[in-house]
């Protein structure tokens, strides 16, 4: 395939993939629960963090967390007390448990408290066409507080060499536009040219067999170069082909 061609075939399986559809199987239907700003990202910030595995099974534990916030996130996040804390002790999916989500309610809370909330420390230290420094900050602002060593394993550091999934997963929701209405386009402090794709088996499987992606590894210099072969196809929003990489890979078995 040319690159004309292959750009042609990508953009007609994102706009294909890029579909209210979509919602249905995807963990991105946990915020769209939610109607006011700090409930969206805050939840999306959580149901991104456990978006690893089966995805019917990321859904309904992320439904389970919401459930213990009292569906309300932003609320529970400002205003718990450590009886309410307490609750959320018998969570876990995988390797996240309730230790892990204790510490994230105190930290986000902080984070809203001494910060101005989710979005200022991202679009604070983020660089012309990448956010993968503003993520590594991120992690440092959101282990200040005293914190279980076990927890820090669950904010990646694409300083560190990670990929980072989850939260440039997080950041796609947040900041492209809600057009189609799936992702949420809610800060507008950041543009979509800035992001990075969420790099996993799938998307990654696809990008090597499209020849987007050389490097065997899922890490951030694959990240990197997947970055650099998606702005050739669309440098104002390149992540937007997440939406075909993934479908082809998920539903196609391409």
């Amino acid at each position: 395939m040319t690159e004309s061609e292959l750009k042609l075939f990508l953009d007609e399986k994102v706009i294909q993939y890029n579909h209210p559809r979509f919602l249905e199987d995807d963990p991105i239907q946990i915020p769209h629960r939610f109607s006011q700003k700090e409930d969206i990202e805050i939840s999306a910030f959580l149901t991104a963090t456990i978006a690893w595995g089966n995805r019917k099974s990321i859904i309904n534990n992320a439904s389970k967390m919401m459930e213990l916030l009292g569906n309300t996130p932003y609320d529970f996040v400002m205003n718990h007390s450590e009886d309410d804390l307490e609750r959320l002790s018998p969570f876990v999916h995988r390797t996240f448990n309730g230790v892990d989500l204790q510490y994230f309610i105190r930290s986000i809370r902080n984070i809203y408290l001494n910060h101005g909330g989710l979005e200022p420390i991202f679009s604070q230290n983020s660089e012309k066409d990448s956010l993968q420094s503003a993520i590594s900050n991120f992690k440092k602002v959101f282990f200040e507080l005293p914190h279980p060593t076990r927890t820090t394993k669950h904010v990646s550091d694409p300083m560190k060499g990670s990929a980072a999934k989850r939260i440039n997963m997080f950041l796609r929701w947040m900041v492209r536009d809600n057009s189609t209405g799936v992702d949420f386009g809610l800060w507008k402090t950041l543009r979509p040219s800035q992001l990075s794709c969420p790099l996993d088996v799938h998307s990654g499987n696809v990008a090597r067999k499209l020849k987007l992606l050389k490097r065997k590894q899922n890490d951030a210099k694959a990240l990197a170069e997947l970055d650099l072969n998606l702005r050739k196809l669309d440098a104002l929003d390149p992540v937007k082909y997440d939406f075909a990489l993934f479908g082809l890979g998920v539903f196609e078995k391409f």
